[in-house]
């Protein structure tokens, strides 16, 4: 019998095989439940995402049954009506339901409600005028669209039809330099005008047009006007495509003396709407008269200090005066003037042929006294009476200051040499 082997650093009760009795585990190792986890987390998160859902339909579906009850009971009955049984509501049903049409309109109904809109009131802008719209109805075939045709393109102004016979009046300024001048009426014919005359110191033209059944414009007193009473003006403001524009005002001024180019103009303040393109159209008064002309030649220094509701008219009493001489006889008598037209020279031509700043003379009234003492077209106006001058409108401006018969002293540069000479006024008759 084989004896066993006991290792002899060990006792038999610190011996640790040999004891009464084992416990031994499994050899495989321990299973990963993660994956069951993440399954059971999947799971719980798709079922909460389930109860959302009907959750919301079941608000909806509530609040839909809410709005159905809501308008169901939005139908009243009088105490002389009953609330139809459900078969002839049933029977109902078949035919057209014009019923509803008919309901007149209730605060807690929910759908849209329009009422029967009157026609508008008359706009009576003072006792005993007529109605704006009135107003607008009774001038607007009287008033024009003016396009001019010029060296630098084109502007747009506004005139007024004076005659049947084909007599439009207009701003001087609208057709300053104009090459050719075309006429837009009302029911959009289109004429080409002739110059009939135009005067630079009341900012006048009159032109003619070869038409038809033209509807003259009926004109009111300016004396008459006092400041606060209501007024209306019509024109292109900005051009044709605001053509026929209506706007109203008062008169904020009446003679108010505004400079203009060197001249003084004794003119009508409105604060009516005016812009560039108003300038020829009608200013008139709660009766329907045209008691001026507008004028937005000046624009250029009240725009620059950004000034609204500042406008202004030439009288129809000045209107009157200068249009009749312009009809009669193409000018107006007693505008000074010395015979010549002139540019200003440009600050190159003065550098590059070293030539002194001033009026560049293009051309010299035969019969004139300028022509007469030998002023050539070429020459430069230096000054006038000591006056320095740049441009026409300085010129203008001194002459204005003149009558026909005064003399001045010209000062004329020519070949590198200046010269003095005494001219007179003469009459300028266009």
């Amino acid at each position: 019998m084989r004896e066993k082997n006991y290792n002899p650093r060990f006792s038999r009760e610190e011996e640790p095989w040999d004891t009464d009795s084992w416990q031994t585990g499994s050899t495989e190792p321990p299973k990963d439940k993660g994956g069951i986890m993440a399954l059971m987390l999947i799971l719980i998160i798709f079922l909460c995402g389930i109860i959302t859902v009907l959750g919301i339909l079941n608000v909806k579906l509530f609040n839909q049954l809410q709005v159905k009850e809501e308008v169901s009971t939005s139908i009243r009955f009088t105490p002389e009506e009953t609330a139809p049984e459900t078969e002839p509501l049933l029977q109902s049903q078949e035919t057209e339901p014009t019923a509803q049409t008919t309901l007149p309109c209730d605060e807690e109904d929910i759908s849209l409600c329009i009422q029967e809109s009157p026609t508008s009131p008359a706009n009576v802008p003072e006792e005993q005028g007529i109605p704006l719209q009135e107003i607008y109805q009774k001038n607007i075939p009287s008033v024009v669209s003016i396009t001019s045709q010029g060296r630098n393109g084109n502007s747009t102004g506004t005139g007024v039809v004076l005659s049947e016979k084909g007599y439009i009046v207009t701003n001087a300024h609208v057709v300053e330099d104009a090459q050719s001048v075309s006429i837009q009426l009302t029911d959009e014919r289109i004429f080409q005008a002739s110059l009939i005359g135009a005067d630079e110191i009341s900012d006048l033209a009159v032109l003619f047009i070869e038409a038809e059944d033209l509807v003259p414009a009926e004109f009111g007193d300016s004396a008459q006007l006092r400041v606060g009473d209501t007024v209306t003006a019509i024109g292109d403001p900005l051009g044709v495509e605001f053509r026929g524009s209506f706007t109203d005002g008062i008169i904020s001024a009446i003679n108010r003396d505004v400079a203009i180019d060197g001249r003084t103009m004794s003119l009508i303040q409105t604060n009516a709407a005016l812009n560039s393109g108003n300038s020829g159209g009608p200013l008139i008064n709660s009766y329907g008269q045209v008691i001026g002309i507008n004028t937005m030649k000046i624009g250029a220094f009240t725009d620059s200090a950004g000034v609204e509701g500042l406008g202004f008219a030439i009288p129809s009493a000045t209107v009157k005066d200068v249009v009749d001489q312009l009809i009669d006889q193409g000018y107006v008598s007693g505008r000074p003037t010395l015979g010549i037209t002139g540019e200003t020279l440009s600050t190159f031509y003065q550098h590059y042929y070293r030539l002194p700043a001033g009026l560049y003379i293009t051309a010299v009234e035969n019969g004139s006294h300028a022509a007469n003492v030998g002023i050539e077209p070429g020459d430069i106006l230096l000054a006038v009476d000591n006056a320095r001058i740049i441009t026409m409108d300085d010129l203008n401006a001194v002459l204005y200051s003149h009558a026909v018969g005064d003399a001045v002293v010209a000062t004329i540069y020519r070949g590198g040499q200046q010269a003095s000479v005494e001219l007179i006024l003469t009459e300028n008759k266009g």
